[in-house]
Protein backbone atom coordinates (compact mmCIF):
# COMPACT_ATOMS: atom_id res chain seq x y z
CA UNK A 1 0.00 0.00 0.00
CA UNK A 2 1.06 3.50 -0.51
CA UNK A 3 1.45 5.45 2.14
CA UNK A 4 2.38 9.24 3.12
CA UNK A 5 3.80 10.29 6.20
CA UNK A 6 5.49 14.17 7.57
CA UNK A 7 8.76 12.43 9.38
CA UNK A 8 10.20 15.37 10.89
CA UNK A 9 9.14 18.05 8.96
CA UNK A 10 9.71 15.88 5.69
CA UNK A 11 7.28 14.61 3.10
CA UNK A 12 7.79 10.71 2.92
CA UNK A 13 6.12 8.64 0.30
CA UNK A 14 6.74 5.02 0.10
CA UNK A 15 5.04 1.33 -0.47
CA UNK A 16 4.20 -0.36 3.21
CA UNK A 17 3.13 -4.10 3.47
CA UNK A 18 0.16 -4.37 5.83
CA UNK A 19 1.92 -5.77 8.58
CA UNK A 20 4.60 -3.21 8.93
CA UNK A 21 5.07 -1.41 12.35
CA UNK A 22 5.95 2.05 12.29
CA UNK A 23 8.80 1.55 14.32
CA UNK A 24 10.20 -0.72 11.17
CA UNK A 25 9.67 2.00 8.39
CA UNK A 26 11.67 4.57 10.88
CA UNK A 27 14.43 2.57 11.96
CA UNK A 28 14.78 0.16 8.79
CA UNK A 29 13.06 2.35 5.70
CA UNK A 30 14.13 5.93 7.06
CA UNK A 31 17.43 5.38 8.86
CA UNK A 32 16.10 6.59 11.99
CA UNK A 33 17.69 4.25 14.28
CA UNK A 34 17.30 6.94 17.62
CA UNK A 35 13.80 5.21 17.71
CA UNK A 36 15.08 1.75 19.65
CA UNK A 37 13.19 -1.79 19.71
CA UNK A 38 13.36 -3.11 22.96
CA UNK A 39 10.41 -5.30 24.04
CA UNK A 40 8.52 -5.51 20.72
CA UNK A 41 5.18 -5.49 23.19
CA UNK A 42 5.11 -1.88 23.94
CA UNK A 43 5.79 -1.76 27.34
CA UNK A 44 9.39 -0.70 27.90
CA UNK A 45 8.59 2.96 25.98
CA UNK A 46 12.09 2.91 23.73
CA UNK A 47 10.21 3.27 20.72
CA UNK A 48 7.76 6.51 21.45
CA UNK A 49 7.52 8.80 18.87
CA UNK A 50 5.17 11.19 18.28
CA UNK A 51 2.27 11.36 16.14
CA UNK A 52 0.45 14.24 15.40
CA UNK A 53 1.96 15.95 18.65
CA UNK A 54 0.83 12.98 21.27
CA UNK A 55 3.15 10.13 22.54
CA UNK A 56 2.77 6.70 20.53
CA UNK A 57 4.63 3.83 21.22
CA UNK A 58 5.48 2.94 17.31
CA UNK A 59 6.46 -1.01 18.08
CA UNK A 60 2.39 -0.99 18.35
CA UNK A 61 1.17 0.87 15.42
CA UNK A 62 0.88 -0.02 12.30
CA UNK A 63 2.70 1.97 9.67
CA UNK A 64 -0.63 1.98 7.60
CA UNK A 65 -2.17 3.56 10.76
CA UNK A 66 -0.24 6.63 10.47
CA UNK A 67 -0.67 7.51 7.07
CA UNK A 68 -0.95 11.17 6.20
CA UNK A 69 0.06 11.64 9.87
CA UNK A 70 3.30 14.31 11.38
CA UNK A 71 5.64 11.30 13.39
CA UNK A 72 8.21 13.42 14.94
CA UNK A 73 10.98 11.12 16.51
CA UNK A 74 14.03 11.89 18.21
CA UNK A 75 16.22 13.00 15.55
CA UNK A 76 13.65 16.12 14.96
CA UNK A 77 13.61 17.40 18.29
CA UNK A 78 17.02 19.08 18.24
CA UNK A 79 16.82 22.78 17.86
CA UNK A 80 16.77 24.59 14.25
CA UNK A 81 20.53 25.48 15.22
CA UNK A 82 20.98 22.06 16.01
CA UNK A 83 21.12 22.23 19.73
CA UNK A 84 19.84 20.18 22.32
CA UNK A 85 15.87 20.71 23.42
CA UNK A 86 14.93 22.11 26.21
CA UNK A 87 14.13 19.08 27.78
CA UNK A 88 17.02 17.14 26.49
CA UNK A 89 19.45 19.54 27.89
CA UNK A 90 18.09 19.70 30.97
CA UNK A 91 17.97 16.02 31.31
CA UNK A 92 21.63 16.30 30.44
CA UNK A 93 21.95 18.76 33.01
CA UNK A 94 20.70 16.39 36.06
CA UNK A 95 21.97 13.39 34.52
CA UNK A 96 18.58 12.00 33.53
CA UNK A 97 20.47 9.61 31.36
CA UNK A 98 23.03 6.66 32.17
CA UNK A 99 23.18 3.97 29.35
CA UNK A 100 20.79 6.41 26.78
CA UNK A 101 19.02 3.13 25.37
CA UNK A 102 15.67 4.47 26.98
CA UNK A 103 15.92 8.48 26.62
CA UNK A 104 15.01 9.10 23.02
CA UNK A 105 11.51 7.66 23.83
CA UNK A 106 11.76 9.46 27.29
CA UNK A 107 12.28 12.28 25.40
CA UNK A 108 9.50 12.00 23.30
CA UNK A 109 7.17 10.75 25.77
CA UNK A 110 7.93 13.31 28.31
CA UNK A 111 8.18 15.70 25.70
CA UNK A 112 4.13 16.04 25.39
CA UNK A 113 4.03 16.44 28.94
CA UNK A 114 6.19 19.42 28.91
CA UNK A 115 4.52 20.56 25.91
CA UNK A 116 1.21 20.80 27.80
CA UNK A 117 2.66 22.10 31.00
CA UNK A 118 3.77 24.93 28.99
CA UNK A 119 0.54 25.64 27.09
CA UNK A 120 -1.93 25.80 30.09
CA UNK A 121 -2.33 29.19 30.55
CA UNK A 122 -2.13 29.48 34.15
CA UNK A 123 1.11 31.87 34.58
CA UNK A 124 1.76 30.19 37.92
CA UNK A 125 1.08 26.52 36.74
CA UNK A 126 4.71 25.82 36.87
CA UNK A 127 6.64 22.90 36.37
CA UNK A 128 4.54 19.36 36.66
CA UNK A 129 4.72 18.00 40.16
CA UNK A 130 6.93 14.62 40.72
CA UNK A 131 3.83 12.23 41.21
CA UNK A 132 2.92 13.87 37.88
CA UNK A 133 6.26 13.37 36.07
CA UNK A 134 6.39 9.92 37.55
CA UNK A 135 2.62 8.70 36.46
CA UNK A 136 3.85 10.05 32.96
CA UNK A 137 7.13 7.52 32.64
CA UNK A 138 5.08 4.80 33.56
CA UNK A 139 5.02 3.58 30.03
CA UNK A 140 8.99 3.90 30.09
CA UNK A 141 11.29 2.00 31.40
CA UNK A 142 14.88 2.58 32.71
CA UNK A 143 17.15 0.31 34.47
CA UNK A 144 20.34 3.02 35.19
CA UNK A 145 18.77 6.28 36.56
CA UNK A 146 15.94 5.33 39.00
CA UNK A 147 14.00 7.90 37.66
CA UNK A 148 14.99 10.59 40.27
CA UNK A 149 17.02 12.36 38.31
CA UNK A 150 14.88 12.43 34.94
CA UNK A 151 12.24 14.24 37.50
CA UNK A 152 14.42 16.87 38.45
CA UNK A 153 15.09 17.04 34.39
CA UNK A 154 11.45 17.64 33.77
CA UNK A 155 10.78 20.45 36.25
CA UNK A 156 14.41 22.12 35.17
CA UNK A 157 13.18 22.22 31.49
CA UNK A 158 9.62 23.46 32.59
CA UNK A 159 11.30 26.27 34.64
CA UNK A 160 13.34 27.22 31.89
CA UNK A 161 10.90 27.21 28.73
CA UNK A 162 8.60 29.50 30.61
CA UNK A 163 11.20 32.07 30.93
CA UNK A 164 12.14 31.24 27.32
CA UNK A 165 9.48 29.02 25.38
CA UNK A 166 11.48 26.88 22.78
CA UNK A 167 10.13 26.23 19.26
CA UNK A 168 10.39 22.78 19.86
CA UNK A 169 10.47 20.69 23.28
Amino acid sequence: MDISLNVNGRPEQFAAEPNELLVERLRDGLGLTGTKVGCDTGQCGTCVVQLDGRSVKSCLLLTASAAGSRVTTIEGVTTRGGELSVLQEALRQEHGTQCGFCTPGMVMALGELVGTALADDAPDRGAPTEPEIREWLTGNLCRCTGYHSVVRGVQRACSAARTEIPEEV
